[in-house]
């Protein structure tokens, strides 16, 4: 299948060696609003500066979307009224609202739209989620730490929370969130502490949450965390402890990216030919949002940033 890219910032690598290495991928075409990250693509690929374009022209069989928070509901809206799938970068949306009109619109089209949770593809998370599957789970808890201007690649725009949605809570929450989802299904934000800079960004949260079965789990997220630490500790009813370290056997920077987001872009692939249903919302991009919406302690009208 013919793929686009949308946005060619930091994480944009990752999706292209993954192309590289799945057989039902081709790149066809990328696309960047700055021309400099353009200019520097190898290949003979298509370059486009406006996504519209690259639709028109292009006309790829599916599209990533790696393009900053506050623009992925106008770059996704019209890939899906042009029946393109969609596998974005998480967050679905900059809000709750915005994801609702692009889950409505894929489910209305039956246009598939799957947000990429990388961390669910995680080997460890993989090997956790078997292990706990139809065990009683009395506690979860979750830690994303980072210090976040070590991560930027050059996209000071995380820095913004109008563009961001927020800061740490609505970057790396939504990740987080749906490892829990993983592990407990459906959740309900219990409690919270958020700590903002003097520019208005969280740096620091901690967020408490219920599962449907009445298991309790914890998000703790830092962006001004001195290195990174990123796992998941289980409690189960019968007393034992299971953990994952997302990092583990990962030495280089960002290095578990990498395997993720080939099983990201195979599961894609599914999605995209068929051979999985076009369900509204794949793996939960709406649902995240929402928690990351109730744990600001509010929800805002389509177009706004959360968390300010």
């Amino acid at each position: 299948m013919r793929l686009g890219v949308i946005g060619l910032g930091a994480i944009s690598p990752y999706y292209l060696a993954a192309v590289e290495r799945l057989p039902e991928w081709e790149l066809t075409a990328v696309c960047d609003a700055r021309a400099e990250p353009l200019e520097r693509f190898p290949g003979p690929v298509a370059r486009f500066s406006g996504h519209r374009t690259l639709l028109a022209r292009a006309r790829p069989d599916a599209l990533v979307v790696a393009v900053p928070n506050d623009v992925h509901l106008p770059v996704c809206r019209d890939a899906l009224s042009a029946g393109v799938p969609v596998c974005v970068e998480k967050p679905l949306a900059l809000t709750a609202a915005e994801g609702r009109v692009l889950v409505d619109l894929a489910h209305r089209g039956g246009v598939p739209l799957m947000t990429a949770f990388h961390r669910r593809y995680n080997t460890a998370v993989r090997d956790l989620a078997h292990q706990v599957a139809g065990r009683e789970v009395r506690s979860v808890r979750v830690r994303y730490l980072e210090r976040i201007e070590e991560h930027l690649g050059g996209e000071e725009w995380y820095l913004d929370p109008d563009r961001c949605g927020g800061g740490c809570l609505a970057d790396n929450g939504p990740n987080a969130f749906d490892v829990v989802r993983l592990l407990l299904g459906d959740l309900t934000v219990t409690g919270r502490a958020i700590e903002r800079d003097g520019h208005g960004v969280d740096r620091r949260a901690v967020i408490r949450l219920r599962g449907r079965t009445g298991a309790v789990a914890s998000v703790e997220l830092d962006w001004s965390y001195p290195g990174e630490l990123k796992d998941v500790e289980v409690k189960l009813a019968d007393g034992e402890v299971l953990g994952a370290d997302m990092l583990a056997g990962h030495t280089t920077f960002k290095g578990s990216l990498w395997h993720e987001y080939e099983a990201v872009l195979r599961e894609f692939a599914e999605l995209a030919d068929g051979r999985r249903p076009a369900g509204p919302g794949a793996h939960g991009g709406l649902p995240a949002l929402e928690l990351v919406e109730a744990a600001y302690g509010r929800a805002l009208p389509a177009g706004q940033g959360v968390g300010r």
